[in-house]
């Protein structure tokens, strides 16, 4: 009898995967055939519609500054910085997937609606809490650089190590086919999914296939986005753009703008030949071979051997304990735990610095407040930047480094009412797009995830016939001989993605996503200070004007808002000071958790509830993002 309840409750699930599918593509086909581009003009452009001048309205409640509540829901909860991506995730999760088979849809669907920041090009790092073993995982997919990647051959194409440039890049081109390593997105999908999704490769990036086939609009945050870089040619790269990248990415050869409906075929191919042969397909069959053409037709060095044995890895997490929680980050070669040595920081040198207040007393309108937080971002960044590399190649002290007592010994680094130079200043900045999603489910599980192209549209490079491009990781390496970070066949480069999470008494609290280059560590810690030291709830701490300091060139940039409030008064203390727009300090993706005894909590299908609690989440308003839940 319980076998018959089961294959009918299996012919029951099948069905209703078939009826979703159909009404998807149905829906989209319809949308499709009626389709026009949107001409409102925006807030940028001449002449300016009327309304940008109008004042911003004022909230009932809570913060004044808040931009929206956060999202409630006992059942299951994504949160990612499209909406349409995030919707995906939560059909899969109502389907009866689980928060790992909802993250994979997630990023497939992210993958077609911002392909400048991520693709099946590119490199993922995910943490996962599994409900029923209690006990975190943590994935690298990041990439390793192809055969031939060596200084030597670099310096023969005329790229050199920089010695103003001290940190990740130094001398590395940062587009074209050169910085181009072995994507690790694909297997980590499947990885994932294998070890504790409880879908298909098939069933999860149907939306996504849906999506590419019959096309989405673009919007307005995303049209803003879409700008292809220069990546040709392979000598004094880079003043020419790809023309498969013309020609996949570009409508009537410009980038698409507000309300165009967006196909992508070939993209749709692709996910049609990992449905049906999954991520060997893409190491080894078809798409491996078209990676490797594309490469050698422009003097790349990648070969299919590169792509054959590629594997990634699951690793043990940089933890630090702050003011009682467990913050858990991703290791190297990944910049993530830097944050965990900010933290530390903070929480060491704090009394010290200013005796008798703490960063709550100080407050977010003090620039003293301010002045500690970056004085502690240059410390752990100099680590970072002097230690951080593959671990497989380099011992990295990080049980040194993320100590109680190590950072103590730093405290004496900072004035307390004056900047200080981490070193000699150079002319690089670290820019970067990705994106970053969470989702959590009613069973308890919940995933953290960082998943990228790199930069807008990675190397520049499309594989044709497969509409994706080629991540750029490899730029992170440098062309310094000495240093642990130098190219290397096989190696993973210095990885900007940063994924966290957040424990309490050892039971998940908080997922800790928050994309943008160099901006990820800093902007976790700023993060973490938001919801751990000021109180904040999770949409309030996504939504709290933020910093981003640039470690080579020394550079403190502040959103306008913290820059009126703060900014000449930390000019004042010595800090170089500029206003940016939020494009500059990522976006926060994340998920909380309230748990509650419970002996029986159930969902509305049944199964019981590991959770009996809730989920809030916040998503930032600098993106297209939504949290959704059910």
């Amino acid at each position: 009898m319980a076998a018959k309840i089961a294959g009918a409750n299996g012919r029951l699930t099948m069905q209703r995967s078939r009826i979703y599918v159909a009404t998807l593509w149905l829906g989209m086909t319809l949308v499709g055939s009626n389709a026009w581009t949107q001409t409102v003009p925006a807030c940028d452009s001449t002449p300016q519609p009327a309304f940008c001048s109008a004042a911003r309205g004022a909230r009932a409640e809570g913060w004044a500054a808040q931009s929206r509540s956060e999202v409630v829901a006992q059942h299951g909860m994504v949160v990612t910085s499209q909406p349409l991506a995030a919707q995906a995730g939560l059909q899969i999760l109502m389907r009866g997937g689980n928060a790992i088979d909802a993250a994979v849809a997630t990023a497939a669907v992210l993958s077609v609606v911002e392909p400048m920041m991520v693709g099946v090009g590119g490199d993922l790092f995910a943490i996962i809490y599994v409900a029923k073993e209690r006990k975190i995982y943590v994935l690298n997919a990041s990439g390793t650089a192809p055969t031939g990647a060596t200084i030597e051959h670099f310096n023969e194409l005329g790229y050199h190590w920089d010695p103003n440039n001290w940190g990740p890049t130094s001398g590395m081109s940062m587009y074209g086919i050169l910085p181009v390593t072995v994507p690790g997105a694909v297997w980590g999908w499947q990885e994932v999914l294998r070890r504790f999704g409880k879908l298909s490769f098939k069933q999860v990036l149907e939306p996504a296939v849906q999506y590419a086939q019959n096309g989405f609009p673009v919007s307005e945050r995303i049209a803003n986005d879409w700008h292809l870089p220069n990546a040709l040619p392979l000598r004094g790269c880079c003043t020419e753009p790809d023309p498969d990248s013309i020609r996949t990415w570009y409508v009537n050869g410009d980038s698409p703008k507000l309300g165009t409906i967006f196909k992508n075929v070939d993209l749709a191919h692709t996910f049609r030949l990992l449905q049906a042969r999954g991520a060997d397909e893409f190491y080894k069959g078809s798409i491996a071979k078209a990676i490797v053409a594309k490469s050698k037709a422009l003097g790349g060095t990648m070969t299919l051997g590169d792509l054959a044995t590629y594997h990634g890895e699951w690793v043990e997490a940089a933890r630090t304990k702050y003011r009682g929680y467990d913050v858990i980050e991703l290791p190297p070669p990944a910049q993530a735990w830097a944050a965990n040595e900010m933290l530390n920081i903070l929480q060491a040198c704090v009394p010290q610095w200013v005796p008798g207040k703490t960063l709550a007393s100080l407050g977010p309108t003090n620039p003293e407040y301010w002045h500690l937080l970056v004085e502690a971002k240059k410390l752990a960044y100099a680590d970072l930047y002097q230690y951080n590399a593959d671990p497989d190649f380099v011992s990295v002290p990080l049980d040194r480094l993320l100590s109680e007592s190590y950072a103590a010994s730093l405290c004496a680094k900072v004035d307390p009412s004056r900047a200080s130079t981490p070193g000699p200043t150079g002319d690089f900045s670290m820019h970067g797009d990705t994106i970053v999603l969470s989702t959590a489910d009613g069973e308890g599980n919940m995933v953290a995830w960082v998943n990228s192209n790199a930069a807008a549209f990675g190397s520049g490079i499309t594989v044709p016939g497969f509409g994706f491009v080629l991540h750029n990781r490899g730029a992170l390496f440098t062309l310094n001989p000495t240093g642990p970070n130098a190219i290397q066949p096989h190696k993973r480069p210095f990885n900007t993605l940063s994924a966290g999470f957040l424990l309490r008494n050892g039971e998940p609290l908080m997922t800790v996503t928050l994309m943008g280059g160099d901006m990820q560590a800093q902007g976790h810690a700023q993060m973490l200070v938001d919801v751990i030291d000021l109180g904040a709830n999770v949409q309030a701490a996504a939504d709290i004007a933020r910093f981003r300091h640039s470690q080579v060139p020394n550079v403190l940039s502040l959103e306008t808002p913290l820059y009126d409030l703060v900014g000449e008064k930390l000019a004042a203390m010595g800090h170089s000071v500029r206003s940016i727009n939020g494009a500059d300090v990522g976006g926060v993706q994340s998920i909380m958790v309230v748990p509650e005894a419970s002996s029986d909590k159930r969902d509305l299908r049944g199964a019981t509830q590991a959770v009996g609690g809730y989920y809030r989440a916040g998503s930032d308003f600098r993106k297209d993002g939504q949290a959704v839940g059910w």
